[in-house]
C-alpha cells in the first residue's frame, strides 16, 4: 500500500517582498475573521486587506532583519527526512509539504497525492501544541481539499503530539545544551523563561485547550530539569481589537528580579520570526534594559530524535495497527472521525472529572 503524509505547517514569506508579506497576511486574517463576529465574505476580504496594510510595515522590517524566514526551508528537509526514514523501515511512502499561508499551499500537497495515486493520506501537522488556528485549521484545509477533488482515499489525521516522551525529552536536553555550553544552573539569578505563541481568547472561549497545553508542556519539562521553576508568557500580536492570552511575555521579562534569563521558545519546531526577530531582537532589548544577559534556546528542528519521533507518530497509520497501541486516541480537539491524538484520554479524564 503506497501513503502520502501531507506534512502541514504554518508558512512564512523567505525573502522580505512586499507583496509576499502582504498577500500571506492577508490569508491569515482572513483564515480568521471569525474572532471578529459576523462579516459578509466582501466584508472580510476588505478588512483583511486592511489589517496586512497595516501590519506589513513592521512585519516587512523583521523580515529585513532575519534576511527572510527559514521556516519553509526547515520543513522541507524535515519532510525529506521524515520520508527517508519511514523508506529505510520498509514503508512506500512519499511525503508532500502544505502550507496554510504560502506556497505550496495544503490543497497542494492534497493535490500532489492525488496526481500520485497513493492508497492512503495521513495528515500529520508540525505545531507541537494543537491549537485552533494552527493543528486544527490546517486539518480542516486538507479535509476540505480532498472533498473538492472528489478523492475518498483512506484517510487520517494525527493531531496533538506534545507529551510524547521523546518530544519532551528532546526539548528539554536542548534547555539544557544551553546551559551546559554558558556554565549556568537554572535558579533565583538565572531564571527559565517558557515563550508560547499567543491565540485570541476567542478561541478558548469557544472551548480550545491550547493554553492547557501550554501549561502542562511547561511543567513537566521543569521537571524534566529538576523543577528549578520558571515563568511562563505569550508572543501575542496584537493587531486586532481583540483580547489574547495573557501574560505577555515582554511584561513577564519586565517583572524580573534576575541577572539573566533562558528563553525556551516553547510553541515552535523551526525557526522563524517569532523566534528570529520577537525573541532575538526584540525581547533580547527588552531583557538587557532590564539589566539582564539573555540566553535563548535553539529550536531543535535538526535533532535526529525529531524525525524519529515523527516516523514513530506516523507509523501505525502506514503499517496498518492499532494506533491504541502507540496511545493514540480519538481527538478531542477536532471533532472528526479521523482524527486522533496522545492528548484525548487525558482530556477524557478531566471532563470526567469536573
Amino acid at each position: 500500500m503506497t501513503t502520502g503524509i501531507a506534512v502541514l505547517n504554518f508558512g512564512e514569506p523567505a525573502e522580505p517582498e512586499r507583496e509576499a508579506v502582504v498577500g500571506y497576511l492577508e490569508r491569515i486574517f482572513l483564515a480568521n475573521m471569525e474572532i471578529e463576529g459576523d462579516t459578509t465574505p466582501e466584508e472580510a476580504r476588505e478588512r483583511a486587506r486592511s489589517l496586512a496594510e497595516r501590519r506589513v510595515p513592521a512585519l516587512l522590517e523583521e523580515y529585513e532583519e532575519i534576511a527572510g524566514s527559514p521556516l519553509n526551508a526547515h520543513a522541507e528537509a524535515q519532510a525529506e527526512l521524515l520520508e527517508a526514514e519511514l523508506t529505510d523501515r520498509g514503508y512506500d511512502v512519499t511525503t508532500y509539504r502544505g502550507f496554510q499561508f504560502m506556497d505550496p499551499f495544503v490543497e497542494d500537497a492534497a493535490e500532489a497525492a492525488h496526481d500520485d495515486g497513493v492508497d492512503q493520506l495521513v495528515g500529520l501537522p508540525l505545531y507541537p501544541l494543537c491549537g485552533p488556528s494552527t493543528t486544527v485549521q490546517a486539518l480542516e484545509e486538507l479535509s476540505a481539499a480532498l472533498d473538492d477533488l472528489e478523492w475518498s482515499p483512506a484517510y487520517h489525521e494525527i493531531t496533538g503530539w506534545h507529551t510524547h516522551s521523546a518530544y519532551l525529552r528532546l526539548r528539554a536536553d536542548a534547555i539544557r545544551r544551553v546551559l551546559d555550553q554558558n556554565g549556568l544552573e537554572l535558579g533565583e539569578e538565572t531564571r527559565l523563561v517558557f515563550s508560547a505563541h499567543g491565540t485570541p481568547t476567542y478561541y478558548l472561549d469557544e472551548g480550545s485547550r491550547y493554553v492547557q497545553y501550554v501549561e502542562e508542556y511547561a511543567d513537566v519539562v521543569n521537571k524534566m530539569l529538576g523543577s528549578p521553576g520558571y515563568e511562563l508568557g505569550y508572543q501575542n500580536h496584537a493587531n486586532r481589537d481583540v483580547e489574547w492570552t495573557q501574560p505577555d511575555v515582554e511584561e513577564v521579562v519586565e517583572n524580573l528580579d534576575a541577572e539573566r534569563i533562558v528563553v525556551d521558545p516553547m510553541s515552535f519546531m523551526h525557526e522563524q520570526s517569532e523566534t528570529l526577530s520577537e525573541l532575538d531582537i526584540e525581547l533580547r532589548e527588552e531583557a538587557e534594559e532590564q539589566g539582564m544577559e539573555f540566553f535563548r534556546v535553539p529550536v531543535p528542528y535538526d535533532d535526529e530524535r525529531f524525525i524519529d519521533l515523527l516516523a514513530d507518530l506516523v507509523e501505525p497509520f502506514v503499517a496498518d495497527f492499532d494506533p491504541e497501541y502507540y496511545g493514540f486516541q480519538s481527538c478531542m480537539c477536532r471533532d472528526d472521525p479521523n482524527a486522533m491524538c496522545l492528548n484525548a484520554g487525558r482530556n477524557a479524564r478531566a471532563e470526567r472529572e469536573k
